[in-house]
C-alpha cells in the first residue's frame, strides 16, 4: 500500500467531497437497470462503477473503446484487488460507434456530461464562451450534446460550482433544456430527461412544476446560502428545506478506496472538505 493509500484508509469513514459526489452520481444511476452509462470526468466514473458493484449490477460499462466488460473495473491501480497478475477483464459485449447510436435512439443509455455554463432550465454550454460565430474561447464544440439530451436520459457534473458556470442565460445551447424541449413539442421532446446536476457543492433536480433548477440536496458542510451566493440565476424556492447529501457507507468507501480508486485520482478534481 502507497503512502497516499494509508492516508486515505486511516481516514477511516471521512469521506472526502469528492467522495461524497461519488456516491451521489451514483445514487442518480439507481434503478436504470441494464443501461449504458456514459461518463465525462472522474467523479461521475467513480459513481458508475460504484453502483455496479453496490446496486445496479446490470449497468453496462465499456473500457472506454469498444468492449462492454461483465465486472466493473478501477480508475486508477492495477485492475483487480489481486494485484497486476490479475486476470483479464471479461468481455461481454462488443459496441463498436455505430452501435452506441441504436442504444442512443431507444434510450437505453444515460450520459453524464459536464457542463461549462448551465442554466435554470438545464439548458448547458461546452461549446465556446462568447458569441458563437466569434467566441472568447473555444471549448469542446456540441460533441453530440443535442442528440443526447432528445433522445435519452441526461446528467451534469460540475466540479467546480460558480456564478461563472450557473448562469442566466448560456452562451450558446449545446444541450437542451427544459425550456427548448418544451418549444419543440411532445412527439420531439417525449424522450428528453435531464436527470441530475451533480456539482460539488449539492445535488440538483428540475422537479418542479415549471421545470426550474431546484437544490435537492447540499453537501455537509454546505450552506443553502452558500449555495445561492455562487448561483447566477434563483433556484426553485426550497433550498432552505433541503437535506443534506447522504454520506458514503462504509462498504461504498471501502469500495472505492480499495478497488475502484486506490490513487485517489478523482479527489484531484474538487477541492479536498471533509465531509
Amino acid at each position: 500500500m502507497s503512502g497516499a493509500q494509508a492516508t486515505r484508509a486511516a481516514s477511516g469513514a471521512q469521506a472526502t467531497r469528492s467522495e461524497v459526489c461519488a456516491v451521489a452520481l451514483a445514487d442518480a444511476l439507481r434503478g436504470s437497470g441494464e443501461r449504458l452509462v456514459s461518463c465525462f470526468g472522474l467523479a461521475p466514473q467513480v459513481g458508475a462503477r460504484l453502483a455496479k458493484l453496490s446496486f445496479e449490477p446490470d449497468l453496462l460499462l465499456t473500457d472506454g473503446i469498444c468492449s462492454l466488460l461483465a465486472e466493473a473495473q478501477p480508475i486508477s491501480g492495477p485492475r483487480a484487488p489481486d494485484g497486476p497478475d490479475a486476470p483479464e477483464p471479461v468481455v461481454e459485449g462488443w459496441l463498436p460507434f455505430r452501435s452506441v447510436f441504436d442504444l442512443l435512439w431507444n434510450g437505453r443509455r444515460h450520459v453524464v456530461m459536464v457542463a461549462s455554463q448551465i442554466d435554470r432550465h438545464g439548458n448547458q454550454n461546452f461549446a465556446c464562451i462568447g458569441p458563437h460565430p466569434k467566441p472568447k474561447a473555444q471549448l469542446l464544440g456540441m460533441r453530440g450534446a443535442p442528440g443526447n439530451t432528445i433522445h435519452h436520459r441526461t446528467s451534469y457534473w460540475i466540479p467546480n460550482h460558480s456564478p461563472k458556470v450557473f448562469v442566466e442565460q448560456v452562451d450558446v445551447v449545446s444541450g437542451v433544456g427544459y425550456d427548448r424541449a418544451a418549444a419543440l413539442g411532445p412527439q420531439s421532446a417525449r424522450f428528453h430527461d435531464i436527470h441530475r446536476v451533480v456539482s460539488n457543492l449539492g445535488v440538483f433536480d428540475f422537479e418542479t412544476p415549471e421545470r426550474r433548477m431546484r437544490l435537492r440536496s447540499r453537501h455537509p458542510g454546505v450552506s443553502a446560502q452558500e449555495i445561492a451566493q455562487q448561483t447566477g440565476f434563483e433556484l426553485a424556492p426550497n433550498a432552505e428545506e433541503a437535506p443534506e447529501t447522504r454520506a458514503p457507507a462504509a462498504e461504498e468507501l471501502r469500495l472505492i478506496r480499495e478497488f475502484i480508486d486506490p490513487e485517489g485520482r478523482a479527489n484531484s478534481e474538487v477541492r479536498e472538505v471533509r465531509g
